[in-house]
């Protein structure tokens, strides 16, 4: 099944994790995939086992923290393929872990929100008149689990963040519900990505035993689940979604 053959999709955040994935994804699905990210050696590396499985890819540096490097990220992907279809705004960090909000420091404060809110909302400012040339387009926002509930993890600064990404897209969604475009978030729970192997890595069993707990299916998902999801809400068969938040994570949020 190629879904978006002949289209060209944009995924920032794409050297690892979801982002990957979701670039892995499309490209099986027939799509011309722009992989961007800051590293460089880990973007090319996607670019190139899109290429080698017979996919079509090309990796674009970018930073979403500076307004430029975005607008040239964009500019690449038109110049390269002519178009933009879809976009997934996926880049992300997730600032200083177990502080309390004055524990926090100004530098991690700005840091999260530049990159997780800003970054999303640049992103979607060069997108949107690039899609409106065609009178179409889908973009999928990563928020998170925790931009639906709080916290008391000591991550009250990426919580913030994730809750305006909620309220961005939602907003942005109904400006443009009219002018072809659909844009919506996806909510990930626990996922298996460079951001949660540390913990699996020094503190194993506390950690799954946290996820038993907490997550009704009782396990991690896989950066390919979040991916499928990303891919569905961009897809036609998504059509009459939009302004809306998407939660893949193990029925944690409707437990809570």
């Amino acid at each position: 099944m190629e879904r978006f053959r002949d289209t060209v999709a944009l995924v920032t955040g794409a050297t690892s994790g979801i982002g990957k994935a979701a670039a892995l994804e499309w490209a099986k699905e027939g799509a011309k995939v722009v992989v961007a990210g800051r590293r460089s050696d880990k973007g090319e590396a996607v670019a190139r086992e899109i290429r080698e499985a017979g996919g079509e890819a090309i990796y674009v540096a970018a930073d979403v923290t500076q307004e430029k490097s975005i607008a040239a990220m964009v500019a690449a992907t038109v110049e390269r393929y002519g178009r933009l279809d879809y976009a997934f705004n996926n880049a992300g960090t997730p600032g200083e872990n177990f502080k309390t909000v004055a524990e926090q420091t100004r530098a991690s404060w700005d840091a999260v929100i530049a990159t997780n809110l800003t970054g999303i909302w640049l992103s979607m400012k060069y997108q949107i008149p690039e899609m409106l040339k065609a009178g179409r387009g889908a973009i999928i926002n990563t928020a998170s689990n925790f931009a639906l509930v709080g916290s008391d993890f000591g991550i009250a600064p990426y919580v913030a963040s994730k809750h305006g990404v909620v309220g961005l897209t939602r907003s942005a969604g109904l400006e443009y519900a009219r002018r072809g475009l659909r844009i919506n978030a996806v909510c990930p729970g626990f996922t298996l990505t460079e951001l949660v192997e540390p913990a699996l890595e020094h503190a194993r069993d506390q950690f799954m035993a946290d996820i038993d707990r907490r997550v009704p299916m009782g396990r991690i998902a896989d950066a390919r689940e979040v991916a499928q999801a990303v891919l569905w809400l961009a897809s036609d068969d998504a059509s009459y979604m939009t302004a809306q938040t998407l939660s893949v994570d193990g029925g944690l949020i409707s437990g809570c």
